[in-house]
């Protein structure tokens, strides 16, 4: 059969088009995909080309489907997995499988696999590895935030601590210790900010930083400090881009004490070095933001690591375990990553969305990958609503759910958008 799809053919090649899907083989599964979003590491892809880790192929001659942060129904199953999968089910992808210790990757490594796609084969290997998970919740733009989530589980999960005497590292954030977010209201500090209060392993305070009044603003209103006390958590935004020296405010806010955890969410040298200062004993420094230079820098103090136990950690997405953790919480209502919605478009608008994503300010980057759509912000939905029906109903949807995407407003754009 065909699909309609973007793949990367070299730096900032990427193209939009119809090909015939081969014909299934009993290990694999046919998929239909509804929804990806879009991410910054498939921005790197495009920057570095082949160059990048996770590619296996020359790509002028085996492109690849990009996207990897995508949901939909599974269409066909393979003879091998009829007994495990239904078709006609929703499903999610984990897409770092770590198969036999290799980086391969939907969105990175495979011709046939990729979010940004109408229909796709899922190879073997992804069901071998148990990253093929059922998707239980009653939308799909969820799903495709499953992925980013699984991000920020993991990255919790990766930090660690220690007592005197003991060289047993304990898993997670300091429950009931201090946590700082550096950088931390872009859409995966908000999806930080949204685990941290709701997540079983709570920090006592949370203190998260930008240099932007806008984005310190909406992180408020999406995630307050009222709703943070619910939760057992004194929860603080900060400015700090005019502080003579923020890290004796932020230290200060934290009843004068240094950090037990502190995530860096931009790779930014000062950013860095304020996370290194904010340490306190035996704390764990997370370097969450992905550099696109292989040759990126920034000083430590190697005083406080010998004497003060410093930690240093960095993760480069989840694995399977992270993924369902974030499914499961968000079937029963715990996280709801909505919020790092801040535009939507169509398979028509990805290819010049991965190129420009760093210029691109807001959230994340909703696609229907059924649908011809620009990209448009959900905050500009009121102004081509003037002139477009589509976008009036649009606007006035998102508006009874708090400027927010919703089930209602993709029910919306998968029944009225045009097909790509």
């Amino acid at each position: 059969m065909k699909t309609t799809a973007v793949r990367i053919y070299g730096v900032n090649d990427l193209r939009m088009e119809t090909f015939e899907l081969p014909e299934l083989r009993d290990d694999e599964i046919l998929a239909r995909v509804i929804s990806d979003s879009i991410c910054m590491s498939t921005h790197k892809l495009a920057l570095q080309g082949e160059k990048h880790k996770r590619v296996r192929h020359k790509l002028a001659s085996n492109p690849v489907i990009v996207g990897h942060e995508f949901c939909g129904i599974i269409e066909k199953v393979g003879k091998k997995w009829a007994g495990k999968y239904k078709e006609g089910s929703k499903f999610a992808i984990q897409p770092a499988l770590n198969y036999q210790g290799t980086l391969w990757a939907p969105g990175y490594s495979y011709e046939y696999i990729g979010g940004d796609a109408t229909y796709i084969i899922i190879p073997r290997e992804v069901m071998e590895m148990d990253c093929l998970l059922e998707y239980k919740v009653d939308n799909f733009f969820m799903g495709s935030l499953s992925e980013p989530v699984s991000c920020i589980v993991g990255a919790f999960h990766a930090q660690y601590h220690t007592k005197a005497g003991s060289y047993i590292h304990e898993m997670g954030i300091k429950e009931g210790g201090s946590l700082a977010l550096l950088a931390g209201v872009g859409p995966m500090g908000l999806g930080a900010i949204d685990y941290a209060l709701h997540n079983s392993r709570k920090p006592s305070r949370l203190v998260v930083t930008d240099i932007d009044d806008a984005r310190l603003a909406r992180a408020a209103e999406l995630l307050s400090v009222e709703e943070a006390k619910k939760q057992g958590v004194e929860l603080h935004y900060v400015n700090t881009k005019d502080m003579t020296d923020p890290v004796a405010y932020l230290k200060e806010l934290n009843r004068g004490k240094l950090y037990d955890d502190v995530f860096v969410f931009a790779p930014v040298k000062p950013v860095i070095e304020m996370g290194d200062r904010l340490l306190g004993h035996d704390g764990c420094l997370n370097f969450f933001a992905g550099p696109t230079d292989p040759a990126f820098q920034a000083s430590l103090n190697f005083y406080n690591v010998h004497y003060e136990s410093h930690h240093l950690v960095g993760t480069s997405g989840g694995n399977t375990d992270d993924m369902i953790e974030s499914l499961e919480m968000m079937a029963q209502g715990k996280l709801n990553p909505v919020f790092m919605i801040t535009h939507v478009g169509g398979l028509n608008a990805v290819a010049d969305t991965v190129i420009n994503l760093d210029k691109i300010p807001g959230g994340k980057k909703l696609i229907y990958t059924h649908k011809k759509m620009d990209l448009v912000a959900i905050a500009d939905f009121a102004e081509r609503g003037k002139t477009d029906p589509f976008y009036a109903e649009l606007d006035r949807i998102c508006k009874s759910h708090g400027n927010l995407w919703s089930k209602e407003a993709e029910d919306y754009v998968l029944a009225h958008a045009p097909d790509v």
